[in-house]
């Protein structure tokens, strides 16, 4: 479609150069159409359009192209159901008996109802159980329990969404936090594999004594290759949702990381609930950003020591269903638990870094699932000396 528009614009006379065209489809990826196709169409025109002469062929073109497309997904959630959406009324929660009979949905169930009450819907509702609103059993809107719902517009209550329409918009953890980070390096410097590698330019002075000694006095110095740390560390950082009131203290520890120079090697990455196909070089998470799962695995041998930092909370359907990724816009066929054990398998030593007190660690089912695929410890001061102990000491 986006291609229809690039040539329906050069077939009209409209001058597109390829570097106009890459400006916009930055422009996309950075969000800036906002999910609106008004915003859309005026995006397009700011960015492809060099004159006002063109302006009557820029308009032809765009809607001969994007025709019928206001009732896609991203252009449904309008501002207005969103007003509709604020300020929901306090619902008493559901028995567990009424928990129990609600019908549960597939991924793909859920989003086709989802759409077919959008186009349906007129006007707010609240405590229901069919349309798009706040509380009652409707698995669409928010601060509801349906659990096998859409949150749309709100805040999380209690996490138990199994898809979010909304902008996934997160920000990269700090690596400049100086509070605690000293307390975090010295937990750190056990994180080390001392080995002899690299050329021969330190003096061992024990072998030059022992040498001179069988050259009856004459000087023979020995040289050998200095002691380095041979640790590679990788690193994932569960981020955004359930994660934000750890902001400080994962940024604590990405920061410690940066600033403990011994390691060989280190390379950090982002992903949101559960690790999917691709992680990311940036909170962001544009396609610009995507690195393939299976690449790190195939780049990174069993050398490389690997730390998961996440609360392991999550929608049941995230971690074991195919297509159980939370943003329905972005969703791979292989489940999350699929690449969970495909990277506790590559790695010979691995750890989950969870921010949560460990009393909190059963009562989410996804947690307990984790804990049986990683070795879990707390993101504290000693529950990072005990996880540097299980990736550089005994096996834990």
């Amino acid at each position: 479609m986006f291609l229809d528009l690039f040539y329906g614009l050069r077939d009209e006379g409209v001058p597109v150069a390829i570097q106009e065209w890459q400006t916009f489809l930055r422009a996309l990826e950075e969000g800036l159409h906002g999910a609106s196709l008004l915003r859309f169409y005026h995006l397009g025109k700011a960015c492809l359009v060099k004159s006002e002469t063109y302006f009557d062929a820029y308009d032809r073109v765009f809607a001969r192209v994007f025709k019928g497309v206001e009732g896609a997904f991203g252009d449904e959630v309008t501002n207005q159901l969103l007003d509709w959406l604020k300020d929901p009324k306090n619902f008493p929660n559901l028995s567990a008996e009424e928990l129990a009979a609600l019908e549960r949905l597939t991924s793909d169930e859920l989003m086709r109802r989802f759409l077919e009450r959008l186009a349906e819907q007129t006007e707010r509702h609240d405590g229901g159980d069919k349309w798009v609103g706040t509380g009652g059993k409707s698995p669409f809107g928010h601060g509801g329990q349906h659990p096998t719902g859409i949150r749309v517009g709100g805040e999380s209550r209690s996490r138990s969404a199994m898809k979010v329409a909304e902008e996934r918009r997160f920000r990269n953890y700090r690596t400049d936090l100086a509070l605690d980070v000293r307390s975090l390096r010295v937990a750190l410097r056990r994180l080390r594999q001392l080995t002899r590698t690299g050329p021969q330019t330190e003096l061992d002075l024990d072998e030059t004594v022992d040498e001179t000694c069988r050259n009856a006095g004459e000087i023979e110095l020995v040289f050998r290759a200095p002691r380095k740390n041979d640790v590679r560390l990788v690193l994932l950082m569960d981020v955004g949702g359930t994660m934000d009131p750890y902001y400080e203290p994962v940024s604590q520890l990405l920061t410690a990381l940066h600033e403990e120079r011994g390691l060989r090697d280190f390379q950090p990455y982002y992903f949101h609930n559960c690790v999917y196909d691709h992680v990311y070089t940036s909170a962001r998470m544009l396609r610009s950003d995507a690195i393939p799962t299976g690449d790190i695995l195939r780049r990174l041998d069993a050398r490389w020591k690997l730390a998961i930092v996440g609360d392991g909370a999550m929608h049941p359907a995230e971690l074991l269903e195919p297509y159980g990724g939370i943003d329905p816009r972005v969703t791979t066929p292989t489940p999350g638990v699929a690449w969970l054990q495909k990277l506790a398998g590559h790695f010979d030593r691995s750890v989950w870094l969870n921010p949560e007190p460990p009393e909190e660690w059963d009562h989410w089912a996804t947690t307990r699932v984790v804990k049986r695929l990683f070795p879990m410890y707390t993101l504290s001061v000693d529950g990072l000396t005990e996880a540097v102990q299980a990736l550089v000491g005994a096996r834990v």
